[in-house]
């Protein structure tokens, strides 16, 4: 172990693991009867990147939710684009006819903020941020209606924590090459960049957009925000900023793991491939789970258990998943399956017998 490893909060797995059930949504006081309004719309049919849009809407919620966001903030994530936006063809309420309908189920405060977000750029608020025009009193002014408008502290927190939700439950490689640059991004034609508008790609992770998230929850440390929401669990809660340098490297060296560019008759090399990419990016969960596997291969139970229990504690502060091949519910599983097994000293010794690794009850 090279580095002093992330440690598992009970508290915070106890969350996460609450979260896995599917019926979590339907069981939430605040969001449970939000819910039917939003399915009645279709959602579940609708396409979203990496799934549906419905997927989509539950994944922001329920990251919101491990980031013990109140009420209001958790609404809008659930439903932050129900209104479309410049991204998503997705209007599901009309605007100009429907906002009351939404103000009943959610109160005026919170239809409010919904309206505002579908309706604001978000690449102007992203693009504000970054360059450094949050105000002393925590204010940003973007644009609406082509005139300027001027973001309340409160509504810059709020944008602030629902974008990285957003973020982390959407984004990799597909949209890395269609918005290449995102928010500075310059619109490709398709034809000429036919490879990579095939969805939905190879999937790797994104090179650039945790590194954004990041930025994002270093400016809720701004004086005028800090006290607005709680800080998510997430870069130190907020102290530290990934580099783009860092973050692309990291991805490249765990990708070439995941499609075996390294030597298959020994462990050693992608060992190490593995604990550089954590070092560049300590704050996902997916390699520290792929090295458990591999010390546990050796028998290394030690090491195996402190990786397994990094890469849970960092899954169960995101809420959705780094490298969406697999959904975070999927990779959860999976770390604790790692976790036990290391708390055991138990690894199958024959190939077929990794198909029947399975979680007793106790973690």
């Amino acid at each position: 172990m090279t580095a002093t490893l992330p440690t598992l909060d009970q508290t915070q797995l106890s969350r996460a693991i609450l979260l896995l059930d599917e019926e979590w949504l339907a069981h939430d006081p605040e969001l449970g009867p939000v819910m039917p309004l939003v399915l009645g719309r279709g959602v579940g049919q609708d396409w979203h990147k990496a799934g549906t849009f419905r997927h989509h809407l539950i994944g922001v919620a329920r990251t919101l939710t491990l980031w013990q966001q109140p009420k209001h903030v958790r609404q809008l994530g659930l439903l932050h684009s129900v209104y479309g936006n410049a991204h998503v063809d997705l209007m599901k309420f009309d605007p100009k006819s429907e906002r009351g309908r939404l103000q009943e189920a959610v109160g005026e405060d919170v239809e409010r903020l919904i309206h505002l977000f579908c309706v604001i750029s978000r690449i102007e608020f992203l693009g504000e941020l970054f360059k450094g025009h949050l105000t002393t009193e925590g204010s940003l002014t973007v644009t609406l209606q082509g005139k300027p408008f001027m973001l309340s502290a409160r509504d810059v927190a709020a944008f602030i924590v629902v974008s990285m939700a957003d973020i982390c439950e959407q984004w990799y490689s597909w949209q890395d090459d269609i918005y290449m640059g995102y928010p500075d991004y310059k619109p490709e034609p398709a034809q000429q960049h036919w490879a990579a508008a095939l969805w939905p790609g190879p999937m790797r992770p994104t090179t650039y957009r945790w590194g954004h998230i990041s930025r994002l929850g270093h400016f809720l440390l701004h004086p005028a925000l800090k006290d607005q929401l709680p800080q998510p669990p997430v870069f130190d809660h907020g102290k530290k900023i990934m580099e783009p340098g860092d973050e692309a490297a990291a991805a490249a060296l765990y990708w070439s793991v995941m499609q075996q560019s390294q030597p298959l008759m020994s462990p050693k090399a992608t060992s190490a491939v593995l604990e550089q990419a954590i070092k560049l990016n300590p704050w996902v969960a997916e390699p520290y789970m792929v090295l458990s596997q591999l010390y546990m291969t050796e028998r290394n139970f030690e090491l195996g258990q402190a990786y397994a229990e990094a890469g849970v504690q960092m899954a169960a502060c995101w809420g959705n998943s780094w490298d969406k091949r697999i959904g975070w519910d999927g990779w959860m599983s999976w770390g604790r399956v790692l976790l036990q097994s290391a708390q055991k000293r138990q690894w199958p010794e024959t190939l077929n017998k990794l198909n029947n690794v399975a979680l007793t009850p106790s973690i």
